[in-house]
């Protein structure tokens, strides 16, 4: 059988190009099919970057005007949202430039079309043109979901997408939504300015989190202005002459909003609809997810699947680890190991921030499994009173024999730095008294997370 490559990747984001970068080093003759308006992919163009460039920004804002807390007089601190949007057009400018030149460097082929499958082997480009591959990665991302919430697809309505492209401050925004990218750029919204109205179907915001991380970040969100309903059952939408309405239910309640925009922030979904999966042997699940082993293989072996559309979660490092993975094992690499998800990594970017790491409580209690917990809190530590950073707690879980650490929880100022104070240990499976034994500066915001190894400590030796 004649095939035109050895590897072909479909999508050129994060995953798809890590994957055609390591199998070319490898010698495997490799090509990305990426037919996107811009390269780059959505952390770079329309997710990771743009987001956090405004949020921090939005921070800084936040700081400015909380001056008077400091004993400091600015007396007037206001967003220019024409100046704001320029400097992040820039900066993301530059990000995307520099993976476009990657992917057009000649170290395997960059073909600009779309494609779909004939066949488990085959590949037809929007061109036209049809190409043969011996191993294929599926690596198209994920895109904007439409639930079926009855008038939402009627109503006009605006994605991230168009949140993280504003040049104006919006008079009034719904958001229909408690996860991540609701939860961050709802208080990004609220910071420059616009009236925010979150509506949350959940009985908690990220309710991908504990119930108490979860419950830190939405009394900030509370105290920052945003009006916040949770355990709501959404029954309709429509828009206006006077803008967009929500009608849900919350405590045995009917209740209705009205804002000048809606922000659709009820998730994603895979990007599979387009590629034909069926042509290909492969079934996706009813997200449009692609299943696959700890290899990244689909149910057909030679076809693998990474990244937003093939999960277990939505995350940038780990859809390079998958990538990764699938050009090595395609490649025929020995002695392998797959994505170690017991090391799982998680950051929410609000103010303050929500950081995981390993195995938490939940996760544990649902496979039997003992350990000992500890948390201190942000409102008693040092630094971070000086810092007027009082929100949230550092918590560490161990098991109980050795004190091995096994995950830990963060929500507080900068979590998403502090997280990783853990990242070394878990992987190296070190216990709470060799953490203890590393120098911890006073005063720094980390050293708070040797309060909860201390107490883990003595209960180890008791």
């Amino acid at each position: 059988m004649k095939f035109d490559f050895d590897f072909l990747v479909l999508g050129g984001g994060s995953a798809g190009f890590n994957a055609a970068r390591v199998a070319a080093d490898l010698g495997l003759k490799t090509a990305v099919v990426d037919g996107a308006r811009h390269l780059g992919g959505l952390c770079i163009l329309r997710g990771c970057m743009p987001s956090k460039t405004l949020l921090y920004v939005a921070e800084v804002l936040h700081l400015a005007q909380k001056a008077k807390v400091f004993g400091l007089r600015i007396p007037s601190a206001t967003p220019d949202m024409k100046a704001i949007h320029a400097r992040k057009k820039k900066i993301i400018a530059d990000f995307a430039s520099y993976r476009a030149q990657a992917l057009e460097s000649g170290q395997f082929e960059l073909i600009r079309a779309n494609g779909s499958f004939v066949d488990p082997h085959t590949i037809e480009l929007s061109d036209d043109r049809q190409l043969r591959a011996k191993h294929m990665l599926i690596a198209t991302g994920s895109k904007v979901s439409v639930p079926n919430v009855p008038g939402l697809a009627d109503t006009p309505f605006w994605s991230s997408d168009e949140v993280l492209d504003l040049d104006f401050v919006p008079e009034s925004v719904l958001v229909l939504g408690g996860g991540i990218v609701a939860c961050e750029l709802a208080q990004f919204l609220r910071r420059i300015g616009s009236r925010v109205i979150l509506v949350q179907r959940s009985l908690n915001i990220l309710r991908d989190h504990s119930a108490a991380a979860s419950a830190v970040v939405e009394q900030a969100l509370r105290d920052d202005g945003i009006e916040l309903f949770t355990g709501t059952h959404l029954q309709r939408v429509w828009s206006d002459s006077r803008g967009v309405n929500v009608e849900f239910l919350c405590n045995g309640k009917v209740r209705r909003r009205r804002a000048a925009h809606l922000f659709n922030a009820l998730g994603r979904q895979a990007n599979t609809t387009s590629l034909n999966l069926r042509a290909a042997g492969i079934r996706p699940r009813i997200t449009g997810q692609i299943p696959t082993n700890r290899w990244q293989q689909t149910r057909v072996p030679h076809i693998y699947a990474a990244g937003d559309c093939a999960g277990p979660v939505e995350i940038v490092h780990v859809a390079i680890q998958q990538g990764d993975l699938a050009a090595r094992h395609a490649a025929g690499i020995r002695k392998l190991k797959p994505v170690d998800y017991s090391l799982l990594l998680n950051v929410v970017f609000t103010d303050p921030q929500l950081a995981t790491i390993g195995r938490l409580e939940r996760d544990l209690e649902r496979h039997g499994r003992k350990f000992l917990v500890a948390s201190y809190p942000f409102n008693d530590h040092g630094k971070s009173i000086l810092m007027e950073a009082n929100y949230g707690y550092v918590k560490v879980i161990a098991e109980p024999r050795r004190g091995r650490i096994l995950g830990a929880e963060i929500v507080g100022k900068d979590a998403g730095e502090l997280i990783h104070a853990f990242s070394a240990p878990l992987a190296m499976r070190a216990t709470v008294f060799d953490l203890l034994r590393a120098p911890w500066y006073h005063p720094t915001l980390a050293e708070i997370i040797t309060y909860p190894l201390e107490e883990i400590a003595e209960q180890v030796k008791r």
